[in-house]
């Protein structure tokens, strides 16, 4: 399998961007997995980044081990007393083997070499684990806000994208899930901004980074003006993503 982009290279430059301005998700998605994971005395958050489904599994488990190959990424995670932070890859951590309730990937499942992690996943999962792998693609607010974001994420920073990317974009229909799938109710990634936290969301883009280091330019900054006058008057808007959930049973 062809070697993943290194996402240490990626996140490490706008860490306080992804830890500021990424959305999170909804607290009833961690309540309803806590419930359908056979215990709740551990769960492993694998490519945990900086945290964002790590602080609610906490409230959930009663250890969370959250992993992750970037530094910089997990010295902006939030320090929870049953949170265990470590630095390493997904395909091969210090877990003890059949020791894991629940892993969860929250948005880092395409950065793996997936049959490993697998494997990974097989080794630390005991007896009926639960496997939740989910992701969002593109957000929506208002149609004109909408075909301008879609101009910056395909037309400006569009070949800054690693090719990794397009399996969020497929909602990771091209990767396979060899896992009895089990049935999930609905669950919705929305939020509720300014105009400033919008434009904070584009700082923690991959794209918009590797655009800066390649050309030495600001992406976002030529957009600004027209990003406020499609945003108008409102001080917040309703924010959402559709939201890939697939959730299996490891045996």
């Amino acid at each position: 399998m062809p070697t993943c982009t290194d996402t240490r290279s990626l996140f490490t430059a706008q860490s306080d961007a992804y830890r500021a301005n990424r959305p999170t998700y909804d607290p009833a998605f961690f309540a309803w997995l806590a419930q359908a994971a056979p215990g709740t005395a551990r769960a492993w958050d694998c490519g945990c980044g900086s945290g964002q489904a790590t602080e609610d599994l906490a409230k959930h488990f009663g250890e969370v081990i959250a992993t992750d190959i970037n530094a910089a990424q997990l010295d902006k995670a939030p320090r929870l007393p049953n949170v265990d932070y470590r630095c390493e890859p997904a395909e091969s951590t210090s877990l003890e083997p059949a020791s894991v309730d629940l892993t969860l990937v929250a948005q880092a499942l395409h950065w793996f070499d997936v049959p490993r992690f697998y494997e990974e996943v097989h080794r630390v999962s005991q007896t009926d684990a639960l496997l939740a792998v989910i992701s969002y693609n593109m957000l929506n607010i208002t149609p004109e806000l909408d075909a301008l974001v879609s101009h910056l994420y395909h037309d400006v920073v569009g070949s800054y994208w690693a090719p990794e990317r397009k399996h969020v974009e497929t909602g990771y229909e091209t990767i396979a899930f060899p896992f009895e799938r089990v049935p999930t109710p609905a669950f919705a990634l929305e939020a509720t901004w300014d105009l400033a936290r919008l434009l904070g969301y584009f700082e923690s883009w991959s794209a918009v980074a590797s655009y800066r280091a390649a050309t030495g330019l600001d992406p976002v900054e030529p957009l600004r003006e027209q990003f406020a006058q499609a945003w108008g008057d409102a001080p917040e808007r309703a924010v959402s993503w559709p939201l890939t959930i697939k959730l299996g049973r490891v045996r």
